[in-house]
């Protein structure tokens, strides 16, 4: 009867074994196709951050290089410094209100870009430098012009 009970025993477990894997076979296929899945993955998150870091160093150093490319494009840098805008004033015999409508700003910028309380845009920047090449007689018709 021992001989019965051992062959019942060994019968089972083989029938186990079988249905088991059955049902983790495909289990196991899945996951291994989940692993290379995810260690392709791993490998572009790695590729992208290399390449994020290598943009990151560009624009750092293109950022600057793009503001000096846009300057370039522009022409030489201008600099704005009050004393130099208030000697330019003072050259052309201009009074604030005057080189106030030359460059299409209140008269408080004026004042306040005179004594280095504000600056202006780069826009009036410009503006401010078209206007060092000027003499008096050219201020004073381009006001004409705006006021006519």
């Amino acid at each position: 009867m021992s001989d019965i009970a051992g062959l019942l025993k060994t019968e089972i477990v083989r029938l186990s074994k079988k249905v088991i894997r059955q049902y983790v076979s495909p289990l196991q296929t899945a996951s291994v196709s989940q692993k290379r899945q995810l260690s392709a993955l791993g490998k572009k998150v790695e590729q992208l951050e290399r390449e994020l870091k290598k943009l990151r160093r560009s624009v750092g150093s293109a950022s600057s290089e793009g503001a000096a490319a846009v300057e370039a494009d522009a022409g030489p840098k201008i600099r704005f410094v009050a004393k130099g805008f208030r000697t330019l004033r003072s050259r052309l015999g201009l009074s604030a209100r005057e080189m106030s409508l030359l460059l299409g700003v209140s008269m408080k910028s004026i004042y306040d870009w005179e004594s280095g309380n504000g600056t202006p845009r780069p826009e009036h920047v410009k503006t401010i430098a078209g206007l060092r090449t000027l003499g008096k007689k050219q201020a004073r018709a381009r006001l004409q012009e705006l006021a006519g």
